[in-house]
């Protein structure tokens, strides 16, 4: 069925309706990982040289940066419109634990158990070390330039 010059796909009664994609979330994760590939490979040496030529506030650029920081399993629910209705691009700019345990906790995606990361136990999680301080830092915080 169209409306408005957009295709509605109608499913049968009884069906579940598909939790939509939240476009302007998706858009956020892709372009903070976008950046981050552009940091890492040196194109761009620092988050203000970015920001100019985004033509966004340095500000918001950290911000947005950040979801790169977000559990895999957050981030995969997050493309497939399977995250919990708490995380929002509004709430995740907010800020967010580093620990990904914990972000599971906070925005728990309805399809993933309590305590659990992928097939991981949070316990494990642990003692992998997948904590932030394990995680490589962004170019900016190791020693790159500044201006």
């Amino acid at each position: 069925m169209k409306r408005g010059g957009r295709k509605e796909i109608q499913l049968p009664e009884g069906t579940a309706q598909p939790h939509p994609t939240d476009n302007t979330l998706v858009k956020a994760l892709a372009r903070a990982f976008r950046w981050e590939r552009m940091m890492r490979s040196g194109e761009i040496a620092t988050i203000a040289e970015l920001a100019e030529r985004e033509k966004i506030a340095p500000s918001y650029m950290t911000r947005v940066l950040r979801l790169t920081l977000l559990a895999p399993d957050l981030v995969e629910a997050i493309l497939e419109g399977k995250h919990g209705p708490d995380l929002t691009l509004t709430r995740a700019l907010e800020g967010f634990p580093a620990e990904w345990s914990q972000q599971l906790d906070e925005f728990r995606p309805p399809h993933i158990q309590q305590g659990m990361v992928g097939a991981m136990g949070a316990s494990d999680i642990d003692s992998r070390k997948m904590g932030p301080e394990h995680r490589p830092a962004y170019p900016c915080q190791q020693g790159w330039r500044r201006r």
